[in-house]
């Protein structure tokens, strides 16, 4: 019965509404239900797997960068937080800067601002341009041209 008050509102060329539909197909709530909830769910799953590639890509792309600086202890860069600790290294500066991001917000900024410095300095001890350190602060597409920039200094052929 549910199926035939359905069919009835698709005969004939109909076009009926999205009310109509929910008000007379009563599995069509449940079907918009579960469609929107899978939907959220593939969102968030890729998400996540967008998020885990790029962790690999900018682990891998520093861990090379150390290497090739010589710094022993490149496999440092895996590991979140103590990977800016030796970005903070190998630009120059002490490891135990990293604790400004116990500081909020005025913390940060510094060491957002001592990471960009290390960078810099690092891309040119790679013989790379430091401004390429810069990307990172432009809006919206900054994220991307910084792990282009580092994609270029860890296996640029220079």
């Amino acid at each position: 019965m549910t199926f035939e008050t359905c069919r009835q509102l698709f005969e004939n060329g109909a076009k009926p509404t999205f009310d109509q539909i929910m008000a007379q197909c009563p599995f069509a709530e449940g079907f918009t239900g579960g469609l929107i909830g899978g939907l959220i769910v593939l969102g968030i799953t890729i998400a996540i797997l967008l998020g885990i590639a790029i962790y690999v890509y900018f682990a891998l792309a520093w861990k090379t960068i150390a290497r090739k600086l010589k710094y022993k202890n490149s496999w440092l860069a895996w590991i979140p937080i103590v990977n800016l600790a030796m970005i903070l290294q190998l630009g120059g500066f002490h490891w135990a800067w990293i604790f400004l991001i116990l500081i909020p917000i005025l913390g940060w900024i510094a060491l957002f601002v001592l990471i960009i410095i290390a960078t810099w300095r690092i891309f040119e001890k790679r013989k790379y341009p430091g401004w390429f350190s810069l990307s990172m602060i432009i809006p919206k597409v900054g994220g991307i041209l910084y792990l282009t920039a580092i994609g270029v200094v860890a296996w640029g052929k220079k």
